[in-house]
Protein backbone atom coordinates (compact mmCIF):
# COMPACT_ATOMS: atom_id res chain seq x y z
CA UNK A 1 0.00 0.00 0.00
CA UNK A 2 1.35 3.41 -0.96
CA UNK A 3 2.05 5.87 1.82
CA UNK A 4 0.31 9.26 1.87
CA UNK A 5 2.28 12.46 1.67
CA UNK A 6 2.44 14.59 4.77
CA UNK A 7 0.14 17.53 3.91
CA UNK A 8 0.02 19.23 7.31
CA UNK A 9 1.68 22.40 6.03
CA UNK A 10 -0.45 22.59 2.90
CA UNK A 11 -3.32 24.98 2.38
CA UNK A 12 -6.79 23.46 2.73
CA UNK A 13 -9.09 26.46 2.56
CA UNK A 14 -9.40 30.10 3.51
CA UNK A 15 -12.70 30.99 5.17
CA UNK A 16 -14.48 34.29 5.59
CA UNK A 17 -15.31 34.25 9.31
CA UNK A 18 -17.33 37.47 9.30
CA UNK A 19 -19.96 36.29 6.83
CA UNK A 20 -22.02 34.09 9.12
CA UNK A 21 -21.92 36.72 11.85
CA UNK A 22 -23.04 39.61 9.66
CA UNK A 23 -25.23 37.98 6.98
CA UNK A 24 -27.90 35.38 6.32
CA UNK A 25 -26.60 33.22 3.44
CA UNK A 26 -29.48 32.54 1.04
CA UNK A 27 -27.85 30.72 -1.86
CA UNK A 28 -24.36 29.44 -2.65
CA UNK A 29 -22.41 29.23 -5.90
CA UNK A 30 -19.05 27.75 -6.85
CA UNK A 31 -16.99 29.96 -9.14
CA UNK A 32 -13.58 29.88 -10.70
CA UNK A 33 -11.32 32.89 -10.43
CA UNK A 34 -8.86 34.32 -12.93
CA UNK A 35 -5.44 34.60 -11.27
CA UNK A 36 -1.82 35.04 -12.27
CA UNK A 37 0.79 32.40 -11.49
CA UNK A 38 2.26 34.23 -8.51
CA UNK A 39 -1.22 34.65 -6.99
CA UNK A 40 -1.87 30.91 -7.16
CA UNK A 41 1.47 30.18 -5.48
CA UNK A 42 0.70 32.70 -2.75
CA UNK A 43 -2.76 31.20 -2.10
CA UNK A 44 -1.27 27.70 -1.99
CA UNK A 45 0.97 29.00 0.79
CA UNK A 46 -2.15 30.22 2.63
CA UNK A 47 -1.32 33.92 2.21
CA UNK A 48 -4.77 35.28 1.33
CA UNK A 49 -7.56 37.06 3.17
CA UNK A 50 -11.18 37.47 2.06
CA UNK A 51 -12.82 38.81 5.22
CA UNK A 52 -13.46 42.31 3.80
CA UNK A 53 -14.08 41.30 0.20
CA UNK A 54 -17.24 41.35 -1.90
CA UNK A 55 -18.28 40.78 -5.51
CA UNK A 56 -19.63 43.38 -7.90
CA UNK A 57 -21.20 43.13 -11.35
CA UNK A 58 -19.87 45.23 -14.20
CA UNK A 59 -21.12 44.93 -17.80
CA UNK A 60 -22.47 41.42 -17.31
CA UNK A 61 -19.36 40.11 -15.54
CA UNK A 62 -18.70 39.48 -11.86
CA UNK A 63 -15.56 40.81 -10.19
CA UNK A 64 -14.12 39.97 -6.78
CA UNK A 65 -13.16 43.22 -5.09
CA UNK A 66 -10.93 43.91 -2.08
CA UNK A 67 -9.63 40.34 -1.69
CA UNK A 68 -6.08 40.47 -0.36
CA UNK A 69 -3.58 37.98 -1.78
CA UNK A 70 -0.04 38.68 -0.57
CA UNK A 71 2.60 39.18 -3.24
CA UNK A 72 4.58 35.98 -3.74
CA UNK A 73 7.77 36.28 -1.71
CA UNK A 74 9.91 34.59 -4.39
CA UNK A 75 8.32 36.58 -7.24
CA UNK A 76 10.17 39.00 -9.44
CA UNK A 77 9.45 42.62 -10.33
CA UNK A 78 6.33 41.53 -12.26
CA UNK A 79 4.60 40.39 -9.07
CA UNK A 80 0.85 41.05 -8.74
CA UNK A 81 -0.98 43.85 -6.93
CA UNK A 82 -2.35 42.55 -3.61
CA UNK A 83 -5.86 44.05 -3.80
CA UNK A 84 -6.59 44.12 -7.52
CA UNK A 85 -10.03 43.24 -8.91
CA UNK A 86 -10.22 39.60 -10.00
CA UNK A 87 -12.69 38.22 -12.54
CA UNK A 88 -15.03 35.45 -11.37
CA UNK A 89 -15.72 32.65 -13.83
CA UNK A 90 -19.32 31.39 -13.91
CA UNK A 91 -21.84 30.23 -16.49
CA UNK A 92 -23.95 32.97 -18.09
CA UNK A 93 -27.19 31.68 -16.55
CA UNK A 94 -25.59 31.74 -13.09
CA UNK A 95 -24.33 35.29 -13.61
CA UNK A 96 -27.78 36.39 -14.76
CA UNK A 97 -29.41 34.77 -11.71
CA UNK A 98 -26.93 36.42 -9.32
CA UNK A 99 -27.29 39.87 -10.88
CA UNK A 100 -31.11 39.62 -10.74
CA UNK A 101 -30.97 38.61 -7.07
CA UNK A 102 -28.66 41.52 -6.25
CA UNK A 103 -30.86 44.04 -8.07
CA UNK A 104 -34.24 42.91 -6.71
CA UNK A 105 -33.47 43.12 -3.01
CA UNK A 106 -30.92 44.40 -0.55
CA UNK A 107 -28.60 41.47 -1.17
CA UNK A 108 -24.85 41.22 -1.45
CA UNK A 109 -22.57 38.73 -3.14
CA UNK A 110 -19.89 37.75 -0.64
CA UNK A 111 -17.11 35.12 -0.90
CA UNK A 112 -17.45 32.44 1.77
CA UNK A 113 -14.20 30.55 1.18
CA UNK A 114 -11.28 29.85 -1.17
CA UNK A 115 -10.42 26.20 -1.78
CA UNK A 116 -8.64 24.02 -4.30
CA UNK A 117 -10.61 21.52 -6.36
CA UNK A 118 -7.91 19.30 -7.79
CA UNK A 119 -5.47 21.86 -9.25
CA UNK A 120 -7.92 24.76 -9.66
CA UNK A 121 -8.66 27.47 -7.12
CA UNK A 122 -12.40 27.87 -6.53
CA UNK A 123 -14.39 30.51 -4.66
CA UNK A 124 -17.62 29.68 -2.86
CA UNK A 125 -19.90 32.71 -3.18
CA UNK A 126 -23.05 33.39 -1.22
CA UNK A 127 -25.99 35.65 -1.99
CA UNK A 128 -26.43 37.24 1.42
CA UNK A 129 -28.89 39.44 3.27
CA UNK A 130 -27.51 41.64 6.03
CA UNK A 131 -28.38 40.92 9.65
CA UNK A 132 -29.77 43.53 12.01
CA UNK A 133 -28.36 43.97 15.52
CA UNK A 134 -31.26 42.07 17.11
CA UNK A 135 -30.59 39.13 14.75
CA UNK A 136 -26.99 39.04 15.94
CA UNK A 137 -28.11 39.07 19.58
CA UNK A 138 -30.46 36.15 18.89
CA UNK A 139 -27.57 34.17 17.38
CA UNK A 140 -25.44 34.87 20.46
CA UNK A 141 -28.25 33.71 22.77
CA UNK A 142 -28.65 30.48 20.79
CA UNK A 143 -24.91 29.85 20.89
CA UNK A 144 -24.83 30.36 24.67
CA UNK A 145 -27.79 28.00 25.12
CA UNK A 146 -26.14 25.28 23.03
CA UNK A 147 -22.90 25.70 25.00
CA UNK A 148 -24.77 25.35 28.32
CA UNK A 149 -26.64 22.27 27.11
CA UNK A 150 -23.45 20.54 26.00
CA UNK A 151 -21.78 21.44 29.31
CA UNK A 152 -24.74 19.96 31.21
CA UNK A 153 -24.67 16.78 29.11
CA UNK A 154 -20.94 16.32 29.74
CA UNK A 155 -21.50 16.78 33.47
CA UNK A 156 -24.23 14.11 33.49
CA UNK A 157 -22.05 11.60 31.61
CA UNK A 158 -19.20 11.77 34.08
Amino acid sequence: MASKKNDEGRFTEIRNAKVFRDYFVDERFEAGIRLTGTEVKSVRAGRAQISDSFARSDKGELWLMNAHIDPYEFGNMNNHDARRARKLLLHKHQIKKIIEAMQTGAKSLVPLRFYFKEALLKVELGICTGKKNYDKREDLKKRVQVREITKELKARRS
